[in-house]
């Protein structure tokens, strides 16, 4: 099963928890026990598996990306979106997580976020899920 996921981000730098959704396509898959593969086909994007029960998490993971690739620091690429391409590359454009009993098997405090880096944009994320049903 492949689906595909609309994002729509607000901002030029935000991470959207999208485990929900990504749950929900799980369970509409009829994959009992297999694996969910999440992927991001863009270059200024990515996704990760992080903390979601506090929203600091995600703004320190921001903050230090920021400190690490700063705006502005003289990058060569004329579109100006070099950071963006740069933090990315850092985070991957895919997870994968395992299924058990047609759910995702997440920790307890782990979601599943959408990390945009030169928004804000309409995105697409692909759920793709293979197992045994």
């Amino acid at each position: 099963m492949l689906k595909k996921l609309d994002i729509t981000t607000n901002h030029r730098v935000e991470f959207k928890d999208v485990t929900s959704q990504v749950r929900q396509a799980v369970r509409g898959s009829n994959v009992r026990d297999g694996v969910c593969h999440v992927y991001v086909p863009h270059t200024t994007a990515a996704v990760t598996i992080n903390e979601h029960a506090d929203p600091d998490v995600v703004r320190d993971i921001m903050a230090g990306l920021e400190r690490m690739v700063p705006e502005g620091a003289g990058y060569a690429h004329a579109e100006g979106n070099s950071p963006a391409h740069l933090k990315a590359a850092l985070l991957g454009e895919s997870v994968t997580v395992l299924v058990a009993n047609d759910d995702l098997v997440l920790g307890t405090w782990q979601g599943i976020f959408f990390c945009e880096f030169d928004g804000p944009r309409s995105r697409k994320l692909y759920v793709k899920v293979v197992g045994e049903e």
